[in-house]
Parts: C-alpha cells; structure tokens; sequence
C-alpha cells in the first residue's frame, strides 16, 4: 500500500505523462482512478471485490454527476450556440454595431468586443464565439489594416468572456460539483464579468490613441450619418424598441391581472413588472418612449435608426428569454437553456434562415462538444472519488495549512496552482479534479482576512471563490501552451497566421485578465453587490 503523499506525486507526474502523450483527460483520469485505488488498497480489489467496495464509490459519484439534472443544460446551451453561429442572426448584429461605431478608431475592435459580451450572454459558449468572431471580425480588421496583435488579442480574450459571464457553462459545472447556487453565482459574477469586458474595451480606446496606425479609420462615406444626427438616430432605435418591450410587458402585466395570476400572496414573492402596481409605471415608460420617438427624434430618423440597428434586436430578445426567465422567476437553468434554442429557432424560422443541413450540423456539434465534455465529466469525477477515498483532500488540506501561510497567503498558492493547471488541462477536469480539495480548505479560513478592501459574508464565500475560479479559467483559456481560445482562432484564421502569432497577440490581454482577477482577491464584496 502506497502512503497518500507518494500517490499524490505518482497521481501529478503521471497526469501530465499521459497528457503529454496525447491520451484524451477523460480517459487519463479514469486510468488514473484505477491505478490509485489499486496502489491504496492492493490488486486484489480489482478481482475479488470487482464492482463492490471502493469500485462501488467511484461508480455512485459517477452516477451523482450523470443524474443531475442541470447537466441537461449545458447540450441545449451547445446547440443554441451553434445555431447562432450557422444562422444569419451574429451577422447581423456585427453589422448593425459597425455602423453605429464605424467613425470610431478602433471601433471594429469595440464591435468585436461588444458582440463578444453579447454572445456570452446568449449562450455562455467559448469556442464558438471565437470561432464566430474569427470568420467575422478578423478578415475586416486585416483588411483596414489593424495591427494583427491587436485584432487577435481582441477576438480571443473577448471570445473568451463566455467563461465569466452568465450562463456560463463553466459556473454551472462549479455549481454543480460544490452544491453552490448557480442562481446566485450567475449574479455575482455579472459585475465581474462586464468589469472585465470593459478593462478589454478600454485597453483599445487607450492603445489606438496612444498609437493611432494601430488601427486606421475606414474610407468616410457621405451617405453615413454623423455626429449628433447619429446620436438622434441611436435615441429613435432605443425609443422604438422600448416602446414594443413595454407594450409586450404591459399586454402580459393585464392578462395576468384579467385572470387574477398576480395577487399578492404571503410567501410568495411578487411577478417582476406583473403586479397591478406596476401598471401605471408601464403606461408613463410606453408614453415617454412613444413622446421621444415622435417629437424628440423625428418619425424618419427613428425609421432610418431602427433600420441601422435591428440586427441587434434578435439577440436582446434571446436574452431576454433566457436570463429574464433565470432572474423572473419563471424557469430554472435547465429550462431557461431549452427555451433559449426554442427561441432562437423560431426566430431563424422567421428570418426564413433555418434549414434542415442547419439543424443537423448544429445537433452534430452539440453531440462531438457534449461527448467531449461527458467523458471528461466522467472520468475526472471517478478520478476525484478515488482520490477522496484515499484520503487525497485531506492529506492536501493538512499539508497547506501546515505551511502556516497567512489566509490570503494560501488563497494565492491555489490560484497559482489554477493558473498552472490551466495551462495543461481542460477546466471541467480542474473543476471537478481541484475543487473538492480547495473549496474546503477556503471555508474553514477566517472570512475577515479574505481580501484587503471590504468583508465578504461568510454565506456567499463559496460564491466568491467560484467567481475567482471562473476568472483564472477565463486566463488559462489564453495561457500557452495549451490555450484552447489559440487552437479555436487558428482554424479559421489566414495561413499566413501562425500559433506563435497568436499567442503573441494574448499578452497583453492576459495581464488585463490578471488585473482583474487581483480586483477580485483585493475586494471580494465585489461580488455580493447584486446578491
């Protein structure tokens, strides 16, 4: 029998071994699970015992995980991004953000960036969003004459945002595994999330002043609306489109009212904008929308605005569907994923843009990406249970705290061990793999000493740390050698882009990303703002 320490090095030399050979993670971490409840507890458990004992462990934690009913979401997830990216609906919206933006240096760039948060929240998918992002936006940044590291670096620490920003499939498996509220990991990570969307966008406005050749404005067309006119035109949109959201909301607030679905009950919280209540607050917004689109703005400018930006429309409504049925309390996850893809189908329908080859090509994505991250699930999940049965977490737990670190001391030996490990390995492994063992040991730290700036509340530390673990994902998705966004932009990139090149383009991205993951260390309260 092999002492808990020895096992642990044989467990981390041996993953490494095998991953540098090529073997799949999935495969890797179920050999590995093997191999150590046969070092724990002899050979004979794999002949005698066969199926009962510490084998019967590994397969109820692999059944746990199978069984669970939120894991349903993350194929619907899947398969609405990948209708998105087959569909004309992304197009679309690229389009309409470039004229609003198109007068702007650097506003390809800001478009890019903007699609990207938009994405995110549409579907919570990495690498179709790079992917998307790369057949889009990088042959118009090459052909304006952007500099290519920055049109890179755009693209893949951009498309990577879905890792950050709700639905994000990586929270979900986080919630998952910890038994942590995915609801509440949703909203606490929608500040982070947006504050590292807008560190990007303001790196661009800096970098393309302080170095303007870094990305040329395109050719002025006279046709194009400018300055204040633009802005008329951009208030005409909003007003128009507000003005058919609060219609729609005030047709649903009095045909609950009609059917007296919206009365006050104790213990029930109210309809979000469905209480009679809400009525005249609905009436005064449809007035001042109506008010500023017909006297403020002008009937043709509102006409020639709503016609510049209805690509973005589309989007907001898939949006809405998803995460209003999140936040309003209709759906849970799950549920919100499958309306998502109902929602986004039929409005292709309607675009006249669904077909068959579509439908199909996008069920075959979803099943390679879903298989793909199964298996994973399952083998890091036997991996896990193995290792907790040897006594892994705890000899691990012992050995940090042993090391009489200060609280925010160990906190940076995990991240940096995140940060490593991202590097090498697929973040449903780490998850699944790393998190049983460091969750813990970060629950039993004093809460005062977590952070320089403010005092997390003891109930939402789990949440925290979740947060701070979806942000170094966010970085490994970029880290060399291994960063997956490099290999998803490559595929579709000219051939005269190499991965060196691209991975040169990442630099700077990855120190934004390292600022903003020492936000979330330095302040954790940051996160329980919206909690």
């Amino acid at each position: 029998m092999v002492d808990i320490g020895t096992l642990s090095l044989i467990l981390l030399l041996a993953m490494f071994a095998l991953l540098a050979i090529g073997m799949p993670l999935g495969f890797a971490s179920a050999f590995l699970a093997v191999v150590t409840l046969v070092l724990k507890f002899d050979v004979d458990i794999l002949f005698n015992t066969f199926g009962r004992g510490p084998f019967a462990v590994l397969g109820q934690a692999v059944y746990r995980q199978m069984v669970n009913y939120v894991l349903i979401s993350v194929p619907l997830f899947i398969f609405m991004a990948s209708l998105l990216e087959r569909t004309g609906i992304a197009k679309d919206m690229y389009s309409s953000l470039n004229l609003w933006l198109s007068r702007t240096r650097g506003g390809i760039a800001f478009v890019t960036s903007i699609m990207a948060v938009i994405m995110a929240a549409m579907s919570g998918i990495i690498g179709g969003e790079v992917v998307l992002l790369g057949l889009i936006a990088l042959p118009q940044m090459l052909r304006l004459g952007y500099n290519q590291n920055l049109a890179i670096g755009t693209i893949c620490a951009s498309g990577s945002l879905g890792t950050m920003i709700p639905p994000s499939i990586v929270l979900i498996f986080y919630g998952l595994v910890t038994e942590t509220s995915i609801k509440a990991l949703f909203t606490a990570s929608f500040l982070p999330g947006f504050m590292l969307a807008s560190f990007f966008i303001v790196y661009i406005f800096i970098r393309t002043r302080i170095s303007p050749e870094m990305a040329p404005l395109p050719e002025e067309n006279p046709d194009d609306p400018r300055g204040s006119e633009k802005g008329l035109m951009f208030l005409g949109f909003l007003s128009r489109f507000g003005m058919w959201v609060v219609a729609v909301l005030l047709v649903r607030n009095l045909f609950l009212t009609a059917f007296g679905m919206n009365r006050i009950v104790e213990g029930v919280e109210p309809i979000m904008l469905g209480m009679v209540a809400d009525i005249p607050y609905l009436i005064g917004a449809f007035i001042l929308f109506t008010v500023t689109m017909v006297f403020v703005v002008g009937k043709e400018r509102t006409a020639k605005g709503w016609e510049m930006g209805k690509g973005l429309i589309a989007p907001t409504v898939v949006i809405g569907v998803v995460l209003g049925s999140i936040y309003g309390g209709i759906t849970g996850i799950t549920e919100a994923a499958g309306m998502g893809v109902v929602a986004v189908f039929i409005i292709s329908l309607a675009r006249g843009e669904m077909t068959f080859d579509i439908v199909w090509d996008s069920l075959m994505r979803t099943l390679r990406s879903t298989g793909t991250i199964i298996w994973v699930t399952i083998g890091a999940a036997a991996l896990a249970a193995a290792y907790t049965l040897a006594g892994g977490p705890t000899y691990v737990a012992n050995m940090i705290m042993a090391a009489d670190l200060p609280t925010m001391g160990i906190i940076l030996v995990m991240m940096f061990i995140f940060l490593i490990m991202g590097m090498f390995m697929d973040w449903v492994g780490i998850v699944l793999l790393i998190m049983p063992v460091f969750l813990p040991i970060v629950l039993r730290l004093p809460v005062e000493e977590i952070g320089l700036l403010g005092e997390l509340d003891p109930r939402h530390v789990a949440v925290w740390f979740g947060v701070v673990f979806c942000m170094n994902m966010q970085v490994s998705f970029l880290s060399p050698p291994f960063g997956p966004a490099a290999f998803y932009l490559k595929s579709v990139a000219p051939a005269h882009i190499s991965l060196t090149d691209i991975f040169k383009g990442f630099l700077p991205f990855i120190a934004i990303q390292l600022i903003a993951l020492s936000v979330l260390l330095i302040w954790p309260p940051i996160v329980s703002i919206f909690l």
